[in-house]
């Protein structure tokens, strides 16, 4: 017998072994962008997308999905004859956020360039003028996302340009979908997109979601893209497909000792943890930058919250190693802000950090990654996945660092590796900490909330915001506030002092610095010359209670202690004036309400509310004989506030002395 030949390894296919081919002017792009070949999920899907089947998609964070999807909507808005009619929307691509949504529509935008009748009409949307009328088919994009413009001019630039493929978060697209000028008939809609549908999902735009399949036709390709499907994503399934083609494509990579196993993450990048006590955390940030080789050109930083993020973006400067610049982005920033720095970042031609939350984890596509630091780990562990896979994407290396306190939280290590995302320890670059980096950092910015008295409050808010968090994790048995060490993790923040909370009941807030934080002033005159009014109205409040005191001290004990959570003076007064007013509302109402009904139902109306009256009088009645009956039994216990302990036996029955009511056999 003839020994077996070992086979041969396939070669992968180039994209014009798809069938059908692909245009012409669609190669010229793949060209001219360097994509010799398609990616596995883009071969998959560009298969079963481009004909009449549903997709749902589940691969690796920088797989290529967006091409995967953008090709097919392209194809079947231009297979007609005949260009689209007017105000007729033929495609919809939904996005979980503004900076992923201008994303896909500049990669669509990128593509169509290469359509000449397409990119004829592009600079219309942009622009006052109206689209020409053409017969040819025409892919006519339009961006929706809220924040930058309002729905109304979204609307006008619709009936303007008359786009047939939107591209938007669900909020502005539902809008848009709501008015009457906006038609999606059966007859010309084609086809539905979802990237990230989980993030949709777990970002509460359900309601969104359901109002835009609302609008839309039954008979239409849909296609679900993401890299993880919740189970939420699964019902959306059953309700929104027709018997769909479920595509996933994982990464193998092998173990020591042969073992095969799965990647939900590119094998060009490397995912890995170090442990690190809190105060730590930033001085290691620094060694990664200064000691990463080659020296990253992006990296991004991970924070639990947008206070966060606000707060260290502002101390940092100055702290991190020289030629490193800071971008911050989080969901409080203004939309344009957001935009302005999105854009900062990408075309940043210096090294430059970004700050962010898991706003920035998903979808978006930013070009030479090379480092993503997780100073706090994610509540759900399908967001770290995420994060980290913002590098290594289109076969770049990088490197992913989730930074771990010593202790329990070394336990999310085996968290990660039973959801199929194993990390190992940091090697390289290799990081030295001493208690003494600690100090020098956090004396750093501790000098600037001394300085400025809006970086110390910044800093207890982002503090208070990351317990908050903490707090809320998923895997609380890992994740527990009572395993913190306060005094390390102020250190880490540079707190010139605790913030008041009740976590830290019992715990000296003041870090043994002694400082006076009234003395900490703020840099801004007006802002210092409101405290320091206040600050003078509290301290004389203050000497008059206790001057009050000491002149009648008997009187000052007898009058009640004002509760912590009780309102000042001036709201106390707004709050009376509010009940006021809803008594008011309310007899209004109950005046409208009589003046409708007949005269029967006036007179049963007065029965009840004799009735009403009644068993009110009986309550008040009751109450006052249980107040004195429970003042005497104080009396005869010598002022005793324990009750005697009673059995009191009920019974139906007269005759029975025994405190049963006389049950039959």
């Amino acid at each position: 017998m003839a020994p077996v030949q070992p086979r041969a390894k396939k070669a992968q296919r180039s994209w014009d072994a798809l069938t059908p081919s692909l245009a012409p002017w669609i190669l010229d792009y793949l060209n001219s962008m360097g994509f010799e070949t398609p990616t596995p999920v883009q071969k998959s899907c560009l298969d079963l997308f481009r004909g009449n089947k549903d997709v749902v998609v589940e691969a690796v964070t920088g797989s290529g999905k967006t091409l995967a999807y953008l090709i097919p909507v392209i194809e079947k808005l231009l297979r007609g004859e005949e260009a689209a009619k007017r105000h007729h929307v033929q495609g919809i691509i939904i996005s979980p956020t503004r900076e992923l949504a201008t994303q896909i529509y500049n990669v669509l935008v990128s593509i169509i360039k290469f359509h000449g009748p397409s990119a004829g009409q592009l600079p219309l949307c942009e622009g006052d003028e109206k689209r020409n009328i053409t017969s040819e088919p025409v892919v006519i994009p339009q961006l929706l996302v809220g924040g930058t413009r309002k729905a109304a001019e979204d609307l006008s630039a619709f009936l303007r340009v008359s786009p047939n493929l939107l591209i938007g978060t669900p909020g502005r697209l539902a809008e848009l979908l709501a008015s009457p000028y906006v038609k999606a008939p059966a007859s010309t809609f084609e086809v539905l997109v979802m990237d990230e549908a989980d993030r949709l999902l777990d970002l509460g735009f359900s309601q969104e979601l359901n109002r835009i399949l609302g609008y839309l036709p039954k008979q239409r390709r849909t296609g679900l893209f993401s890299a993880s499907l919740s189970d939420a994503v699964e019902r959306l399934i059953t309700v929104g497909l027709l018997y769909p083609h479920k595509i996933t494509v994982r990464v193998k990579s092998l173990k020591d000792g042969g073992i095969i196993q799965e990647r939900k993450t590119p094998m060009s990048l490397h995912m890995s943890y170090l442990v690190t006590p809190g105060s730590q955390k930033i001085p290691a940030l620094c060694q990664l930058l200064e000691n990463l080789d080659p020296r990253p050109a992006r990296s991004i930083v991970f924070f639990s919250t947008c206070m966060q993020v606000k707060y260290f973006t502002r101390v940092l400067h100055g702290v991190l190693p020289a030629g490193f610049n800071i971008v911050s982005l989080h969901g409080k920033l203004e939309p344009q802000v957001r935009e302005k720095n999105f854009e900062r970042f990408v075309n940043a031609t210096s090294p430059t950090v970004l700050f962010t939350t898991d706003i920035a984890a998903r979808g978006l596509d930013i070009p030479q990654v090379d480092l993503v630091v997780q100073h706090d780990p994610p509540n759900d562990t399908k967001v770290f996945i995420h994060r980290c896979g913002r590098a290594g994407r289109a076969g770049r290396r990088g490197l992913a660092v989730a930074m771990l306190q010593p202790g329990r939280e070394e336990g999310y290590v085996q968290l990660l590796e039973v959801r199929q995302t194993p990390i190992a320890p940091l090697e390289k670059p290799s990081v030295s900490l001493t208690p003494e980096h600690a100090e020098k950092i956090s004396s750093k910015i501790r000098k600037q909330a001394m300085a400025d008295r809006s970086i110390y409050e910044l800093a207890k808010h982002a503090f208070v915001s990351w317990v908050r968090s903490y707090m809320e994790h998923q895997a609380s048995s890992i994740f527990r506030v009572s395993d913190l060490d306060w005094a390390d993790l102020a250190k880490g923040y540079g707190l010139v002092a605790l913030p008041k909370m009740p976590e830290l009941k019992g715990i000296d807030r003041s870090l043994g610095l002694g400082i006076d934080l009234d003395a900490i002033a703020f840099k801004d005159k007006a802002r210092e010359k409101k405290r320091l009014e206040e600050l003078e109205k509290r301290n004389a409040e203050r000497a008059a209670r206790l001057a009050a005191i000491e002149q009648d001290p008997a009187a000052a004990a007898g009058q009640p202690k004002r509760k912590r959570t009780e309102a000042w003076s001036e709201k106390q007064d707004a709050e009376e004036l509010k009940v006021e007013r809803r008594e008011k509302k309310r007899k209004r109402r109950e005046a409208e309400k009589y003046s409708k009904m007949t005269e029967k139902e006036k007179e049963e109306q007065k029965k009840l509310d004799a009735l009403i009256e009644q068993v009110r009088k009986r309550n008040e009645e009751q109450a006052r004989l249980e107040r004195e009956e429970r003042a005497a039994t104080k009396a005869a216990n010598g002022g005793d506030n324990k009750p005697t302990k009673k059995k009191v036996v009920e019974s139906d029955d007269e005759d029975s002395d025994d405190g049963f009511s006389g049950f039959d056999d």
